[in-house]
């Protein structure tokens, strides 16, 4: 990810194939000298004592001779993201670099070369994002070895999210630039389309959870446990039901991020200057991320027990990312749109929590059970003040 702006590697028109995307590599660097640097990453490309993946040190070496980046002076394993695909920061006489190997499942050349082509028609048109860098032989912005596919990016240097009214609406402004962008990108792949509404993927869920759920402390809690489920699959069917009746399966589609939370971005101060992980986008009404994005900056934590997190949402967010993601030019978002993201909030919200809590029996480190209780509560508030929330963003 860039460090500065300024060092980008120049863009270049895409075209994807079967396996490659070319783009602009880095300019006027020699060839990558890693003998001595790579000794200081992992001698073994599975998982350690940490669980995470690690680069072998012959594997990190032949890969890093595919760039133009110069002598290496150093090399730091990145423990960030996914335990299945380890990545490196890597330190260059050309610059500062992260570089990954995607895991299994996530290494389709296709659906990466899509992802690639959305990432250069972006950065083409100075949207804030890791550039690429491009191998040194042909200039292809994945490299493949060995049925492994890697990923090398400028670093870019940036904070979290301050949870300030200005980090928000820029975060919002940022995603109206983003559908602006690609509006009219096209693509020979196409992407998946689903998405968290209307998907039976949460009845599927909801019918999994008691059985993950009633063991243990919470074994004698079944009945209470179903009823809560009951809950909240009925208001998740009839939150989509309001916005299909509003028209949205009739919208028109378009290239969406579908992963647009605070996690995804770099700030410096209360300006986003990267927008990160581009592996979820699809082809989906706007409004889908929309509603997502002002979920995501306007809920309300409280510590590691979700019973004493506040049923509310932080209204000043809310109407901030809003009114920040309306501001881009030619991106504000119609009545019928803004009545249409309440109950997409509420969808939004019970899809993350039941299908993750499915998948493991918990939400991350969270309860199962107390997790699934509070998202009842807040979209019990979400629809007590759908109405109050779409005039909040009206007005």
């Amino acid at each position: 990810m860039p460090e500065d702006p300024s060092k980008a590697s120049k863009s270049a028109s895409s075209s994807i194939g079967s396996d490659v995307v070319a783009i602009s590599g880095n300019a006027g660097a020699s060839g990558a000298d890693v003998s001595s640097a790579a000794s200081t990453a992992s001698a073994s490309s599975r998982p350690g004592g940490s669980g995470r993946a690690k680069f072998g040190t012959s594997e990190l070496a032949i890969v890093l001779s595919h760039y133009d980046i110069g002598v290496v002076e150093a090399i730091q394993e990145f423990p960030r993201g996914s335990r299945k695909a380890p990545k490196l920061l890597v330190k260059a006489e050309t610059g500062r670099y992260l570089l990954k190997r995607r895991a299994r499942g996530k290494n389709d050349a296709e659906k990466v070369a899509f992802c690639h082509a959305l990432q250069i028609h972006l950065a083409d048109r100075q949207f804030p994002l890791p550039h690429l860098i491009g191998t040194r032989r042909d200039n292809n912005s994945m490299l493949q070895w060995q049925n492994h596919i890697y990923e090398l990016f400028e670093y870019i240097r940036g904070a979290g999210y301050d949870a300030s009214l200005e980090a928000t609406g820029d975060s919002g402004k940022i995603l109206g630039l983003f559908h602006r962008l690609l509006r009219n990108f096209k693509s020979r792949y196409q992407p998946s389309q689903g998405s968290y509404h209307a998907t039976r993927t949460v009845n599927s869920a909801v019918q999994q959870i008691p059985r993950l759920l009633a063991r243990g402390p919470a074994s004698d809690k079944v009945n209470e446990i179903k009823k809560l489920l009951d809950v909240l699959l009925a208001s998740y069917e009839n939150a989509a039901e309001r916005v299909n009746s509003l028209g949205l399966p009739n919208w028109p589609a378009q290239t969406v991020h579908s992963d647009w939370h605070p996690g995804n971005m770099l700030f410096r101060g209360s300006r986003v200057v990267a927008v990160i992980d581009y592996d979820s986008a699809r082809i989906l009404p706007r409004v889908l991320d929309v509603a997502n994005g002002a979920l995501q900056f306007s809920i309300i934590g409280g510590g590691d027990d979700p019973i004493n997190w506040p049923a509310y949402i932080d209204e000043s967010r809310y109407r901030r990312f809003l009114r920040g993601y309306d501001s881009v030019p030619d991106a504000m978002l119609s009545h019928v749109e803004l009545k249409s993201v309440p109950w997409l909030m509420v969808e939004a919200l019970v899809a993350e929590a039941v299908i993750h809590i499915a998948a493991t029996g918990s939400f991350a480190h969270l309860d199962g059970l107390a997790f699934l209780k509070m998202v009842e509560r807040k979209i019990g508030w979400i629809q007590k003040h759908a109405n109050h929330l779409v005039q909040a963003a009206a007005d």
